[in-house]
């Protein structure tokens, strides 16, 4: 199942106007702050599909009965630029467990890339609901990657995968890759095209380094420290 929040008119799709917007972009603070937010509007929305049991929550006056999380998710995402995204997620999921996958876009001497996969730091995963996020959703390979090396930890009872901005693309090669009963997609955006990089068309360009600055290769770094 696909949920695409853009499609409906709300405040969120302010947030995703200043995330595209290359001059508020200046700012890394607010673009920071802006993943964040939309992070809060999903989590919102994601928790309607959870399941709840009612509670009595003692008042000076009485006892209010209130429908509470059963229990909660794990919140997991791919470092590095998925950390302002899952800040939001855990704003409201404040005793939510945590998961930090590494992962990154290794590029080869032809220009072509694959997804190196470094490590998984998580708590057990049996039976548990897992939110997923990442900021952008290309070509789907880190989400289907990232995916198989919670399976490490164990079989969670579904999982929830969150990207802000997606190619139609990304979003094919998930839903054929993944087991459907198992993952329901939450989207903010979905755009038609790529570049031959694999960078969203119009997308918002780097989230990561939009976020916290530019990286440089360990190629270009060999050659900054030769004089």
């Amino acid at each position: 199942m696909i949920h695409l929040l853009g499609e409906t008119n709300s405040l969120f799709n302010q947030f995703i106007a200043e995330i595209r917007d290359e001059v508020i972009q200046k700012d890394p603070l607010r673009f920071r702050r802006n993943l964040e937010r939309v992070g809060e509007i999903f989590s919102y929305e994601i928790s309607k599909k959870l399941n709840y049991k009612t509670k009595d929550v003692t008042t000076p006056l009485g006892t209010a009965k209130i429908p509470m999380l059963d229990h909660q998710p794990v919140l997991a995402t791919i470092l590095r630029a998925g950390l302002p995204l899952h800040q939001g997620f855990l704003n409201y999921f404040d005793k939510a467990e945590n998961c930090f996958i590494s992962a990154y876009r290794k590029y080869d001497p032809d220009g072509e890339f694959h997804i190196e996969f470094e490590y998984i730091a998580s708590p057990l995963l049996d039976n548990k609901v897992v939110i997923m996020v990442d900021p952008m959703l290309a070509t789907g390979s880190s989400m289907e990657m990232a995916y198989y090396a919670l399976l490490e930890k164990g079989e969670p009872s579904h999982v929830h995968l969150v990207c802000v901005i997606a190619s139609q693309q990304g979003v094919d090669h998930v839903m054929k890759t993944l087991p459907n009963d198992k993952i329901t997609l939450w989207v903010g955006a979905i755009d038609s095209g790529m570049t031959p990089k694999a960078y969203i068309v119009p997308g918002l360009g780097d989230a990561g380094d939009l976020a916290f600055g530019e990286k440089i290769d360990s190629k270009e770094r060999v050659k900054s420290t030769h004089f």
